[in-house]
């Protein structure tokens, strides 16, 4: 595992070193070459429509007639799922060796094995969640579809995106009207970048 650590720790390295460097080549344009930029940056402004090509996993599934017209099926089946989930949780899992398989046997292992802890009572609320649904879905269905009727929610988050996706053409035009400042400060955020991912690749 952490073999498997030291290659991530490179490939984030040598990405922050890519990052650096076109950050470096772009306060140069700005500080030399403004105008080619400009022209670069027109260049690679480009609009994608992704919600026509996103349409198909955008539909609605009815799941609820095949659940509901087969409740002790899949009721009995969500029961038994959650049951062995559960025992799972309740008796096979141990944070400490889950936390030294991903974070090591260093001081690291501790809050890994906080975050595998929360996790661990996370799963086992939602395991007695399940295994409660189940058992409603076999015993009183017409119950748990109501509960579940009363439970539906629509939220709305097409506006939220929406502004979002709207181009901001001010930060743009901020960059080339003030090229000199703008090529300073990226070029200074570059340089750091581009030492630190240096010193450690060569370490």
């Amino acid at each position: 595992m952490d073999l498997l650590c030291e290659i991530a720790l490179q490939a984030v390295e040598v990405m922050t070193l890519v990052f650096g460097i076109l950050g470096m080549t772009l306060a140069l344009l700005l500080l030399f070459a403004p105008q080619a930029a400009r022209s670069v940056s027109d260049a690679l402004n480009r609009s994608v429509d992704l919600d026509r090509r996103l349409e198909v996993l955008d539909r609605p599934i009815d799941s609820e007639p095949m659940i509901y017209g087969h409740p002790r099926l899949f009721g009995g089946l969500l029961a038994a799922g959650s049951l062995f989930a559960l025992f799972f949780f309740l008796f096979r899992f141990d944070a400490a060796v889950f936390a030294r398989i991903f974070f090591g046997s260093h001081h690291h292992s501790l809050p890994g094995e906080v975050v595998f802890t929360a996790l661990a009572w996370i799963g086992r609320v939602g395991c007695v969640a399940g295994v409660l649904a189940g058992a409603g879905l076999m015993l009183a269905p017409r119950r748990v579809k109501a509960i579940d009727e009363k439970m539906k929610s629509r939220v709305e988050t097409r506006s939220w995106f929406e502004k979002l996706e709207r181009p901001r053409p001010g930060i743009d035009a901020w960059f080339f009207r003030h090229p000199v400042p703008s090529g300073l400060a990226v070029g200074s955020v570059s340089g750091v970048l581009i030492v630190l991912s240096v010193i450690n690749l060569l370490r």
